[in-house]
């Protein structure tokens, strides 16, 4: 491995100005159970434009654009709290391993591997603790990235393209972990809103393989690809969706449509939230909430298993994400901004060392 590789350090909270491309980064070197991963492409994602932003502080009450009128203001922005600056960002990724530290076994110099968004670190204080690539560590916004060994998962036998790969892990993990927090069984009727979005499409796909009737609420004219996913009915964003149809309500969006996701459920229905881009503070009637029996369930913490269901699935190609686009990871705040214009369906990918395609 070379001493210095190119990299994207964030330098502060704030807009696309504290993203600082460099190419004389320190190479890290493994330590004992620890593996040096080689990068070949990173997704791009809202928790790493959340966590830029300071979105995370609990002094950012607006929507995701809100946060960034705060900027260098936001104190404790990231994901776990107060962030250590420089800090490489990227939580999803594919790359093979370049170099392995002393104990490990379990991968060798060239497998293929990915990581779940969120690691398990479970505490007798917490248990269900977690640390987030890009946050409490570097992560894949560089040419090479060190985690522990046993947090990789080996993808070599996926049929899927790296750049496919790298588009899987926060998307399919926090919809996996949505799905199966609300106990979505074959049979029944989920509203999944966001659904043109990485999260929402994986949802889709994600419950119509569990044999759900899935109902994806998005723009008429990113329609065709959710359909394609496999949702059988579209609500258009501005709509409200009927009271008492669903059994389920998946929701990454939040904001001032939350009332009528409550209605939208049945008696006894589960609502499972993993986002709010829409906006973080919400009202409703606890009416509405107490005199239906509905669970309202948040949904981050995904057990080992979960994740292990995703590799399992990408392993045997039974799902593939939608990649709108690709950029070279020196135009990562174009990416970002495309991202945030909600202009492609799916996700975006970086790439550290090609051009643009």
């Amino acid at each position: 491995m070379p001493n210095a590789m190119s990299g994207v350090y964030l330098t502060g909270h704030g807009g696309p100005d504290k993203l600082e491309y460099r190419t004389d980064i320190p190479v890290p070197r493994p330590g004992p159970e620890e593996v040096v991963v080689r990068i070949a492409a990173a997704g791009v994602n809202n928790t790493d434009i959340n966590t830029r932003l300071g979105w995370y502080s609990p002094t950012v009450t607006g929507a995701t654009e809100d946060a960034a009128k705060q900027g260098s203001n936001v104190e404790s922005g990231g994901w776990g709290g107060a962030l250590q600056f420089p800090r490489i960002q990227g939580g999803d990724f594919c790359g093979t391993v370049a170099a392995v530290g002393e104990g490990v076994t379990s991968v060798r110099p060239g497998t293929r591997v990915t990581a779940a968004l969120c690691i398990p670190r479970p505490t007798p204080e917490n248990p269900k603790g977690l640390i987030v690539i890009g946050s409490e560590f570097d992560g894949a916004f560089a040419e090479y990235c060190l985690l522990d060994a046993a947090d990789l998962h080996d993808v070599t036998a996926s049929p899927l393209t790296d750049v496919e790969i790298a588009a899987i892990p926060c998307a399919y993990g926090t919809a996996e972990g949505l799905l199966t927090r609300a106990e979505l069984a074959a049979g029944e009727s989920v509203l999944i809103t966001g659904a043109s979005g990485g999260v929402g499409m994986a949802a889709v796909q994600l419950a119509c393989l569990r044999d759900a009737e899935v109902t994806a609420v998005t723009s008429l004219s990113k329609a065709e690809a959710v359909r394609s996913a496999g949702a059988r009915t579209i609500l258009t964003r501005d709509g409200t969706p009927p009271e008492q149809a669903f059994d389920v309500v998946i929701d990454v969006v939040g904001g001032p449509g939350f009332p009528d996701l409550i209605r939208a459920l049945k008696p006894g229905g589960r609502y499972a939230v993993s986002g709010a881009i829409a906006g973080p503070i919400v009202q409703t009637d606890l009416r509405d909430i107490y005199l239906k029996d509905l669970t309202v369930l948040g949904s981050t913490y995904q057990p080992p298993e979960v994740f292990a269901r995703i590799v399992e699935l990408m392993n045997s190609g039974q799902i593939r994400p939608l990649v709108s686009r690709t950029y070279p990871l020196s135009k990562i705040a174009e990416a970002q901004e495309d991202f945030q214009s909600k202009r492609f369906p799916g996700k975006l990918v970086l790439i550290p060392t090609e051009d643009e395609t």
